[in-house]
C-alpha cells in the first residue's frame, strides 16, 4: 500500500513538473517567435518529444497551440492588418491549398531532405537580414508588376506545402517574402503572418496532423495558454520597441531555427 502511495505521488510530482516545464517552455518560445515572425518551433516540438510525446502527437499539438500565438499576436497588433487585406486574402486563397496538400503527403516523404533545405534557407535568410541594414526597418510602396505578383503568389503556395509538412521556419520565409514583395517593416509584415500563417495555415495542418496521431487535451491547453500569452506578450513588446527589436530578434531566430533544421537532418542521414 506505501508502495503504491509512494509511486502515485511521484507520478503526480513528476506530472506537475512536466506540465509547468512545457508552459514555460512554451510561453517563451512564442513570446520570441511573437517578435520574430516565426521559430516557435524551435524550442516547442523538441521539449514535446523529448517530455516523450510521439512526434505526430507533438506535432498536431505544436499546429494547434501556434493557432493561439497568431491569436495573441494579432490580437495586439490587428490594426497593422488593415492597410494590407489584399495581401492577406492572396496567402490565404494561394496558401491554403499548399498547406493541405503538404498535410496530406507528409506521411510519404522523407523529412531529412525538407529539412535540409529549409534549414539552409533559414541561415541564408537570417545572414542576408543582417548585411542588409536598412531590410524591414521601414515600409514602403512597392509597385508591383504581373510577374512579381505571379512570383509571390508561387512563393506562397511552396511555403504552404512547407508548412503543412514540416514544423519550423515558415512563417519567418512569409515573413522576409512580405518584406521584399511589398515593402512592409517587420512589424507589419509579423502582423500579416501571424494572422494567415498563424491562425489559418497552422490550424488546417494540425486538423490534418491530428488524423495521424491524437492530441492530448491536457497537454494542448498548457500549449494554448503558453502561446496565446507568449504571443500577445511579444507583440506587445515588438510593438513597444519598434523594428529595429524585431530584426535583431528575427536574425537570431531564423539562425538558430536553420541550424537545428540542419542539425535534423544530418541526424537523420546516419
Amino acid at each position: 500500500m506505501l508502495y503504491l502511495l509512494t509511486n502515485f505521488i511521484d507520478s503526480l510530482e513528476y506530472s506537475f513538473f512536466r506540465s509547468i516545464s512545457i508552459f514555460f517552455i512554451s510561453f517563451f518560445s512564442n513570446t520570441f517567435s511573437a517578435i520574430s515572425g516565426g521559430g516557435a518551433g524551435l524550442l516547442q516540438l523538441p521539449a514535446l518529444i523529448l517530455f516523450g510525446v510521439p512526434y505526430y502527437q507533438a506535432l498536431a499539438s505544436h499546429k494547434l497551440a501556434t493557432v493561439a500565438l497568431g491569436l495573441g499576436g494579432s490580437l495586439r497588433n490587428y490594426k497593422s492588418l488593415k492597410n494590407y487585406i489584399n495581401v492577406v486574402l492572396q496567402i490565404l486563397i494561394f496558401g491554403l491549398p499548399g498547406v493541405f496538400f503538404g498535410a496530406s503527403i507528409v506521411e510519404f516523404i522523407s523529412e531529412k531532405y525538407l529539412y535540409l533545405f529549409l534549414g539552409v534557407i533559414s541561415i541564408f535568410l537570417s545572414i542576408y537580414s543582417f548585411l542588409k541594414s536598412d531590410l524591414g526597418l521601414s515600409s514602403r510602396e512597392n509597385g508591383l508588376n504581373l510577374n512579381q505578383k505571379i512570383r509571390f503568389l508561387i512563393f506562397i503556395f511552396i511555403i504552404g506545402i512547407l508548412n503543412g509538412s514540416i514544423s519550423s521556419g515558415t512563417g519567418l520565409l512569409v515573413t522576409i517574402l512580405l518584406i521584399k514583395t511589398y515593402g512592409m517593416d517587420f512589424l507589419s509584415a509579423i502582423s500579416v503572418t501571424f494572422f494567415t500563417v498563424g491562425i489559418f495555415w497552422n490550424f488546417i495542418g494540425a486538423i490534418f496532423l491530428s488524423k495521424i496521431g491524437t492530441v492530448s487535451l491536457n497537454l494542448l491547453l498548457i500549449l494554448i495558454v503558453g502561446s496565446f500569452t507568449g504571443g500577445y506578450l511579444g507583440a506587445h513588446l515588438s510593438k513597444l520597441k519598434g523594428n529595429k527589436l524585431i530584426k535583431k530578434t528575427f536574425i537570431i531566430v531564423c539562425f538558430f531555427v536553420g541550424i537545428s533544421l540542419l542539425m535534423k537532418s544530418l541526424i537523420s542521414f546516419f
